[in-house]
């Protein structure tokens, strides 16, 4: 190192991979990265910035407090019309019930604010609403302060002491957010090579926490870490090595930001050789601030390797567009999901109202992943993949008067060495999901009449029936290049009959483009199933539309994704449940003949 030359800042828990500067095509790249982007509305116009400055409000209202916000808002990557989510932080004097009651009352007199409701019981506590027709979600923490400096730094962990655990909740992605721009060594490149890799992930199908992919949070601290390893590159650069590091990367070692820290608070933290239930955690993706967390809980085996394909799939487009073979606008192609299995599990969810029907696709949603997680489990089943695209029910496959969601998962069948035919049942799985959903319904007085599953089995010739043509064959127009025009041209060129000769020429110049199916990253074989005898559909459906009631006595929740970090998974053998037939409700039985 040349005398008088400062060493680089060491960033993350291992020394960079590279420490090369940008070079001119890098900038040449960034730069039609950030056209590329641009059509999807991925960044805030100043009007925007302007219109959703939550603090100007909230400085009048939350006397006392200061508002902190934090997610995408916070890290600066914030898209048109996203929601913002917003911390409440107040003195030791306000209680939480000052927050959720007269705070409460304080915001229904302002007419900017629409939508209010407070969810007081959730396992963050927040307050939703709309202001001036941004979504807000504000949470709520006080502090054993006397007073909130204009100053205050929530990264410190002294602030936690003495609080109750709903404000440590409520503190965690405030603290999460600030010390991932804290851990990056550039802010502005981390800031566009993350908005690249949401509207990547977004556009490929695989941005849901809920859902057992990664949320906005975890895709920041995958990206946070690329930046770690490539402190000097720009966002084209990033957005490659990020494809590069994580289609390699050998999971279940988990992603850390930083060395965790133990700050004698005793609250709960990720660690496997502590407890035994985050050992069988599948994609750990570690929040820097202190009590570390598994931000990948959700993560399946399907998940993680549908995930897995994408990293691979993104790192082959990435070299194309970096050895000048193909344009940016190739990363954001959507994959064609309804042609790339050959059974899909329709699940709709319906109510008799437009009110009822937004509050129960919410709990059926939440649970999906437990239904996967059953799937997962089915000696039958070698992968589930739920498309966390919801869509609305086709007016042929329901009532007049109900409001419907359907969402689709795809299924491959795994081959049974020697059998020439088996019959898969898929009646447990589906009813101990539906099961789940109706008893958390009841037991939080959601469940009114109308509300309904169904879930049915249908092949992908079958999915015209419920979804519209150009959704199951999605096409991508592929402009016809000169030399395929010059090919023709000089292969037809020795006719003999002009007058043939000259008609074909008009009609090649006239030929604008091809159509081809839109490419989807290869996964794993799937065996040639097919259906002995092929089936109604009305044969083949789980419905669920016995609702049970509180004395009904459902079957125990069976062990889900949520539970499933307590022990390994264990795949079991199907057949029908044992149970008390007069406790079953009808038309619940899913079997699916296939001869090999």
């Amino acid at each position: 190192m040349p005398s008088g030359q400062q060493p680089q800042k060491h960033y993350g828990i291992t020394s960079a991979i590279s420490l090369a500067p940008p070079r001119e095509i890098d900038h040449h790249y960034t730069k039609k990265l950030c056209d590329a982007m641009k059509p999807f509305g991925v960044f805030e116009d100043e009007e925007e910035l302007n219109h959703s400055d939550t603090n100007t409000f909230f400085s009048i209202s939350c006397v006392g407090g200061k508002i902190f916000t934090f997610g995408s808002y916070r890290l600066g990557v914030h898209t048109k019309g996203a929601d913002i989510d917003a911390l409440c932080v107040a003195p030791r004097h306000v209680e939480r019930t000052d927050f959720f009651q007269s705070f409460f009352e304080k915001l229904k007199q302002h007419e900017e604010i629409k939508d209010l409701r407070a969810v007081e019981d959730a396992f963050v506590p927040v307050i939703k609403f709309k202001f001036d027709g941004i979504e807000i979600d504000l949470l709520f923490a006080r502090l054993a302060l006397q007073s909130i400096p204009d100053n205050l730094d929530l990264r410190g962990d002294s602030i936690l002491r003495n609080l109750d655990i709903r404000c440590i909740r409520s503190l965690n992605g405030c603290r999460v957010t600030d010390e991932i721009l804290y851990l990056v060594p550039n802010k502005e490149n981390f800031r566009l090579t993350l908005r690249a890799i949401k509207l990547w992930a977004k556009r490929r199908g695989i941005y849901s926490n809920m859902l057992g992919f990664l949320g906005g949070v975890s895709w920041a601290m995958l990206v946070a870490r690329t930046c770690q390893l490539y402190p000097n590159a720009v966002a084209a650069t990033l957005v490659h090595k990020f494809f590069l590091v994580f289609s390699k990367w050998e999971w279940p070692n988990p992603v850390l930001l930083k060395q965790p820290e133990d700050s004698n608070l005793n609250l709960p933290v990720w660690d496997p050789r502590v407890n035994p239930a985050d050992r069988y955690h599948l994609m750990p993706i570690i929040t820097p601030a202190y009590p570390q967390q598994n931000s990948t809980y959700n993560v399946s085996t399907s998940t993680r390797t549908i995930m897995s394909e994408e990293f691979k799939y993104g790192l082959s487009v990435t070299d194309e567009i970096l050895q000048g073979k193909a344009e940016w606008s190739k990363l954001f192609e959507p994959p064609n999901f309804f042609q790339k299995y050959k059974h899909y599990i329709v699940l709709t969810a319906s109510a008799s109202t437009e009110e009822n029907h937004l509050e129960w696709i919410g709990l059926v949603e939440s649970k999906i992943r437990v239904l996967v997680g059953n799937l997962e489990r089915n000696e039958y089943i070698t992968l589930a993949h739920v498309n966390p695209q919801s869509f609305p029910g086709s007016k042929e496959n329901r009532n007049e008067n109900d409001f419907v969601s359907m969402w689709f998962i795809g299924i491959i069948f795994k081959k049974v060495e020697n059998a020439e035919s088996v019959n898969i049942d898929l009646t447990y799985d589906i009813q101990s999901f539906t099961d789940t959903v109706y008893r958390q319904a009841n037991n939080i007085n959601m469940l009114k009449d109308g509300m309904k599953i169904e879930a049915t089995h249908v092949k992908k010739k079958q999915l015209h029936q419920y979804l519209p043509p150009e959704v199951v064959q999605k096409k991508k127009r592929v402009r016809c290049c000169s030399a395929m025009l010059v090919l023709f041209l000089g292969l037809f060129s020795s006719l003999t009959n002009l007058k043939c000769y000259c008609a074909l020429v008009k009609l090649v110049s006239n030929m604008s483009s091809f159509d081809f199916p839109t490419p989807s990253p290869p996964h794993p074989e799937e065996p040639p199933l097919k259906a002995k005898p092929p089936s109604p559909p009305a044969s083949s459906s789980i419905t669920s539309s016995t609702k049970p009631t509180a004395t009904s006595s459902p079957k125990e929740e069976p062990n889900g994704l949520e539970d499933s970090v307590n022990g390994a998974p264990s795949k079991r053998p199907h057949s029908p449940t044992q149970e008390d037939p007069a406790k079953r409700p009808k038309n619940t039985d899913v079997s699916i003949w296939t001869t090999y």
